[in-house]
């Protein structure tokens, strides 16, 4: 794999490179979903800071998260873990960017589940090609050894394996890309049914689909559900009931977008 390009004397991440990548998909795909909302003007400067302030966020809560699982390496060498380039938490990223978000939503009195949805596709997108980051510095984030054609090893990655391993960054970059064309239909359904704009009440809405919150309640789900999944085969160390961190949050979102669903579904 390839850690870092070197352009004379400049060292560029892969992985920071693939991030900024994400970031800029998804400001375009965010501002395009807040337009067709009525939500914002596409001049108006609103989908940049709701990219880049989450998105800031994200990157400190992961790196925060993650260096807090294992207090006793942090402790051991703090400033190694915290400033390295690799270890980054999805939980942790998730829980900071949707801070983030909702200070934002507060800030500029956008009703909070208008924009959620939104922003699901954008996140979805965003997710996918940042794990592009992950494959191309090989930072442990693949999968367990695997005899399928399709077999990656990392010999040069940040954390290097010499045996074949299921690709699980690539695995979720293709399933982020379906979830968030999902996503987008979702959303466009979602402004037929409700032809007179998305920021109505629920109990205004004609039908499941054009209520606030439908959207972003699929986002909860699909990605619960993919994330679940995919850790079946990643190397990540089990925890609690056999299932690892990434799961349990899985299992909190696929829980919290049924309860979202409930509310806001029509009798």
């Amino acid at each position: 794999m390839i850690p870092f390009l070197h352009l004379g004397r400049l060292t560029i991440p892969t992985f920071g490179l693939m991030v900024a990548t994400a970031m800029l998909v998804s400001f375009y795909v965010l501002r395009a979903d807040l337009h067709r909302r009525g939500i914002a003007q596409t001049d108006s400067g609103l989908a940049e800071a709701f990219v880049a302030i989450p998105s800031l966020a994200g990157i400190i809560g992961a790196k925060l998260y993650h260096v807090l699982e294992t207090p006793s390496d942090l402790l051991a060498d703090p400033l190694g873990q915290i400033f390295s380039q690799y270890g980054f938490a999805w939980f942790g990223g998730l829980l900071a960017g949707f801070a983030a978000f909702l200070w934002l939503a507060k800030r500029n009195k956008i009703p909070l589940l208008a924009v959620l949805d939104a922003g699901s596709s954008a996140a979805a997108l965003g997710y996918g090609i940042g794990r592009i980051g992950c494959f191309l510095s090989g930072d442990g984030d693949y999968g367990i050894p695997t005899s399928l054609p399709w077999g990656v090893s990392f010999p040069n990655g940040l954390v290097p394996t010499t045996a074949r391993v299921h690709p699980t960054p690539i695995y979720e970059f293709l399933v982020s890309c379906v979830i968030a064309w999902i996503l987008w239909k979702l959303g466009k359904k979602q402004l037929a049914t409700a032809p007179h704009g998305l920021q109505l009440p629920a109990e205004a809405a004609t039908t499941d689909a054009a209520s606030p919150g439908y959207v972003f309640t699929a986002y909860l789900i699909l990605t619960g559900a993919a994330r679940f999944l995919v850790e079946f085969i990643r190397i990540n160390p089990r925890s609690f009931l056999g299932l690892t961190n990434a799961q349990l949050a899985s299992l909190v979102s696929i829980l919290a977008g049924a309860v979202l669903y409930w509310r806001i579904r029509k009798p």
